[in-house]
């Protein structure tokens, strides 16, 4: 019996579904169903019941997964330990503006409690890049939104947040209570630069088609906010982002949500990387 097995163990036990716990842990579903059967025939116990719909926990399962997870988190607590004994404990964060101010400070109180000795560094990253700098492995782990090409790198949902247009108080739209795509038709957008992930770029203003050909070019937050401001052109956001004066945001009522999540790369996080996508599960998902 090792991690390994005992942590593909813990998905099935969390997913009630091999399935769902193969995708989780980015392999397929054969290997996976046997290293549980090989599990279950060292430890001379049946760990799970097993149907069409998935699986429930047996009682010896019960007892191991609680067992389990405890061992997991010590065994992550030790590597962190080890890193921080030689002096090599450090993590970088990438952000977008936005998804820093929306962890806001329970996510960075909860990991100063759990890893007082790591050193911490954020990077901002701009809109041009949503991976803040993981593709480009300037950080260890990204917080940030999706759509992007996710190609070698592993994303886990934090949250889904609904999106609105961003628009002046003064604008005719500014007071309806939504909005639907086909009502900002003809509008001036702002646009992203050349060399933008195409998949962001057409979920933050392909609702413009051809339209946002002539607005502004911006590449942060601020500036998205103050081509609005001082050129009335209009924009998407989430609808959980703070304003300044002068602006409010209108539901779209047929826009799918922006979805805020954390991200690395590759498919087996260090134990860094792993403990702070925990904590931000539980510090910024929805109650």
């Amino acid at each position: 019996m090792d991690l390994r097995s005992l942590r593909y163990f813990v998905a099935v036990a969390e997913e009630r579904h091999f399935g769902r716990a193969a995708a989780r842990l980015h392999m397929t579903q054969p290997p996976l169903s046997r290293a549980v059967k090989q599990l279950e025939t060292e430890l001379g116990a049946v760990l799970l019941h097993r149907s069409p719909a998935g699986v429930t926990l047996t009682a010896a399962g019960t007892a191991l997964y609680d067992e389990a997870r405890l061992l997991l988190e010590q065994a992550e607590q030790l590597r962190v330990r080890v890193a921080a004994a030689t002096g090599a404990a450090t993590l970088t964060i990438g952000t977008l503006a936005d998804s820093a101010q929306q962890a806001g400070t329970r996510l960075a109180a909860a990991f100063r409690r759990r890893h007082p000795g790591v050193e911490v560094r954020v990077r901002e990253a701009d809109l041009t890049d949503p991976t803040t700098g993981l593709r480009a492995g300037l950080v260890d782990v990204a917080l940030t939104r999706t759509p992007f090409d996710t190609t070698g790198i592993t994303v886990h949902e934090l949250r889904a947040d609904p999106v609105g247009v961003v628009l002046r108080t003064d604008d005719p739209l500014a007071g309806r209570a939504s909005v639907r795509l086909g009502d900002l038709a003809g509008r001036r957008w702002f646009r992203f630069p050349d060399g933008t992930d195409p998949l962001w770029s057409a979920y933050w203003t392909g609702p413009a088609a051809g339209s946002a050909a002539d607005g502004p070019v911006v590449r942060t937050v601020n500036e998205c906010l103050q081509a609005v401001l001082w050129s009335g052109t209009i924009g998407l956001g989430p609808l959980a982002d703070a304003l300044p004066e002068g602006l409010t945001s209108v539901p779209v009522t047929d826009m799918p949500p922006s979805r805020l999540v954390v991200a690395w790369t590759g498919t087996e996080p260090g134990p860094l990387v792993r403990s702070f996508a925990r904590i931000a599960l539980a510090a910024v998902s929805p109650a």
